[in-house]
């Protein structure tokens, strides 16, 4: 079973995963956490954590990961955590950074990527890449 805990993208992992028809065989939840009082509340996420690293961090998206496993049915997850634009960047994180997480056999991998493109780019490619390294995972 698979839970997605999201930000950037506010759903639409979970969303393209629900598209499919059967996928209530396998699809147990979804977490929408797009403010950082959401992280802490539904995925346990310590604040502190999101305080010291920021929200867009990789340690912010495996403990989101972590979390969806903890708050679920799932043993699978997959979490993002993002700056899709047009404003919000820094210059340690411009506009595109998304930082991705999957917890899968026990183990939790992430990722930064730097996605091009306007907000709908970013949150398409967050997306498309979430679910590509989640098969990419399971057929490991």
């Amino acid at each position: 079973m698979l839970a997605t805990a999201e930000s950037c993208t506010g759903g639409m992992i979970a969303a393209a995963c629900t598209d499919l028809a059967g996928s209530s065989q396998w699809f147990e939840r979804g977490f929408v956490t797009y403010s950082n009082a959401a992280k802490t509340e539904l995925l346990g996420v310590p604040a502190a954590l999101i305080a010291q690293h920021g929200a867009v961090s990789e340690p912010v998206a495996r403990a989101m990961a972590e979390g969806a496993i903890d708050r679920s049915h799932a043993q699978v997850s997959v979490a993002v955590t993002g700056v899709a634009g047009p404003t919000g960047g820094s210059a340690d994180k411009p506009v595109g950074t998304v930082w991705l997480a999957w917890h899968v056999d026990g183990h939790t991998h992430s990722e930064r990527c730097q996605f091009a493109g306007d907000r709908a780019a970013v949150r398409g490619a967050t997306v498309w890449n979430a679910l590509a390294q989640l098969a990419h995972l399971l057929r490991s």
